[in-house]
C-alpha cells in the first residue's frame, strides 16, 4: 500500500547547516535535563516551520497535527506576528509593569473584548502553569477559603500548585503535594458511569463535587478548577450541563470558578472561542497560554474588577509578564484569528476530521472512541471494546507509522492510549484528507 502524499506546498525551507540530530541528542544527554522526554524512537530534529507543517534538518516537510501541543493557533511563523515581534524587537525588548506602555494595555484591552460578563481585568505572566498558579492565589485570598476542587484526569501544570491540581501519576513527583486540593469524580462519558446518551449524566457526575464538598471541606471552598475540554487526560469532552451544576454547587460554598482554558482558547473548538462556552457558563476566572502568543511564553488570568482587587492586598510583581514584544505578538495573533476566520475553519476542518475518524473507527476495532471539538480531538485506543483495555503499546506504534508518513500527532491518557489532535487552525481540507489517509494505513500496517 502506497503511503499518502502531503497535499503541494509553495514553500522552500532554508539549507540547515547546523549540527546534525546526533550530535544535538548527544549534547542534550550531557547538559539538559534527563527527566525531559522525547518522542519517537528516533528523535525527530525541528529546524524550521511555516504555516500549519514543519521541517526537519533534511528539509523533509511534516503536518504538524499536534501544533506545537496545542500552542501554534495561527500557524507557524505567521508572517503578521512574526511582523510585530520584530518591529517591537528593534524599539523595547523588555520593560517590566513599574513603567507605563502602550503595548500592554493594549493587548489587555483587546483580549478583555473577547471575554464574556465582567471578565474584564488581566494579569500576563509567562506559561499556563504560573496562570493557574496565580488564579489559585486570586482564589485563596478573595474568598477567605483554602480548599480547592479539581478533577481526576485533569492536567493544571508542572509546578508546584499545577502538580497539586493535577490528577495524573505520570505527572505527580513523590513530593509533598496537593495541599488543600480534593480531586472529584472525571466526568469521563466514555470510561465513566454514566455516557454520552444519559440524559442526566452532567448532573450525576456534577453530583460528586457537592458530595466532596459536604464531606471533605468545611463546607466552605476557595474554588474549583477545571479544563474546559480534558487535554492531557485525552480530549475528555463533559457532558451537557455538567459545569453549569457544578459551578452552582461552588459558588453556594462560597468558591469561585476557574476554567483552564490554556489548550481550549483563542477558537480552537470551533463553535464558541472560549471552551467554557460550549458549556453555558461564564467563570469568575479565566486562565489561558499556549495558543495565546502563536509560541510566545506568554500566559495570562483574567477575571473581575472585585477579584482582582484582592491583589492589591500586598505587592504582586511578574518580571516579564506583560513584556512588550511578547504583547505585541499576542495582540497580532488575536487579529490574525479574526481577520482569517480561524475559528470558522476550526469548525469545518475539524467536522471533517471527526467524521473520517468516525469511519475509522468502524474500520479498525483498535479504535474505541472518537471524541472532541473543532480541532481539538482525540481517539481512543482500547484492545478490547468490552473491557476498554488501554492500548498503550498499539497507540505508540501508530504515532510512530503516521511521523514515517509525515504526520506528526500527540498522545495522553493516564496510559498514553489516546491519539491527540491540535493541528495549527490554518490548516486545509486537503490537510484532513491527508491526516485521514495516514491514520487509516497506520492503523491497517500494525
Amino acid at each position: 500500500m502506497q503511503a499518502p502524499e502531503l497535499p503541494p506546498f509553495d514553500y522552500q525551507p532554508q539549507p540547515y547547516r547546523g549540527l546534525s540530530a546526533e550530535e544535538v541528542l548527544r549534547s542534550r544527554r550531557q547538559f539538559l535535563n534527563p527527566g525531559l522526554f522525547l518522542y519517537y524512537k528516533r528523535p525527530l530534529m525541528i529546524v524550521e516551520g511555516k504555516a500549519q507543517y514543519v521541517f526537519d534538518e533534511h528539509g523533509r516537510r511534516y503536518l504538524d497535527a499536534l501544533g506545537g501541543i496545542v500552542t501554534i493557533s495561527v500557524g507557524h511563523c505567521h508572517p503578521d506576528v512574526v511582523e510585530a515581534a520584530r518591529r517591537q524587537n528593534e524599539l523595547l525588548q523588555h520593560a517590566t509593569t513599574i513603567y507605563l506602555h502602550p503595548n500592554i494595555v493594549a493587548y489587555a484591552e483587546k483580549l478583555a473584548a473577547k471575554m464574556p460578563g465582567d471578565l474584564k481585568v488581566c494579569y500576563f505572566v509567562n506559561s499556563g502553569s504560573e496562570a493557574n498558579d496565580l488564579a489559585l492565589l486570586m482564589a485563596r485570598a478573595y474568598t477567605g477559603n483554602y480548599d480547592v476542587i479539581a478533577l481526576r484526569n485533569s492536567y493544571h501544570g508542572g509546578n508546584a500548585a499545577g502538580m497539586g491540581l493535577t490528577a495524573h501519576r505520570t505527572w505527580k513527583f513523590n513530593v509533598p503535594h496537593s495541599f488543600g486540593v480534593h480531586h472529584a469524580i472525571a466526568p469521563d462519558p466514555y470510561r465513566g458511569a454514566w455516557g454520552c446518551d444519559h440524559p442526566l449524566a452532567g448532573h450525576h457526575y456534577a453530583a460528586d463535587i457537592r458530595s466532596l464538598i459536604e464531606h471533605a471541606t468545611s463546607g466552605q471552598v476557595a474554588a474549583f478548577i477545571a479544563e474546559s475540554i480534558q487535554g492531557v487526560g485525552g480530549c475528555v469532552v463533559f457532558p451537557e450541563n455538567y459545569l453549569k451544576h457544578v459551578y452552582d454547587y461552588v459558588r453556594a460554598a462560597g468558591g469561585v470558578c476557574i476554567a483552564d482554558e490554556v489548550q481550549t482558547g483563542f477558537g480552537r473548538t470551533g463553535t464558541h472561542y472560549w471552551g467554557f462556552e460550549t458549556q453555558n457558563v461564564v467563570p469568575d476566572i479565566v486562565t489561558i497560554a499556549k495558543g495565546i502568543g502563536n509560541g510566545a511564553p506568554l500566559g495570562a488570568v483574567v477575571t473581575t474588577p472585585k477579584i482582582a482587587a484582592t491583589l492589591a492586598q500586598r505587592l504582586h510583581f511578574n518580571t516579564f509578564g506583560g513584556n512588550p514584544v511578547v504583547c505585541a505578538q499576542g495582540a497580532a495573533v488575536l487579529d490574525v484569528i479574526d481577520r482569517e476566520k480561524l475559528q470558522a475553519n476550526a469548525l469545518k476542518i475539524g467536522n471533517q476530521i471527526l467524521a473520517g475518524l468516525e469511519g475509522l473507527k468502524a474500520k479498525h476495532n483498535l479504535i474505541g472512541d472518537v471524541r472532541g471539538k473543532g480541532l481539538l480531538l482525540g481517539i481512543e485506543l482500547v484492545k478490547d471494546r468490552a473491557t476498554k483495555e488501554p492500548a498503550t503499546s498499539e497507540c505508540a506504534q501508530v504515532l510512530e507509522n503516521c511521523r514515517d508518513m509525515g504526520l506528526l500527532l500527540g498522545k495522553g491518557g493516564l496510559y498514553g492510549q489516546t491519539i491527540r489532535f491540535s493541528p495549527p487552525m490554518c490548516v486545509h481540507q486537503k490537510d484532513a484528507a491527508f491526516l485521514l489517509d495516514v491514520m487509516d494505513l497506520a492503523f491497517s500496517v500494525l
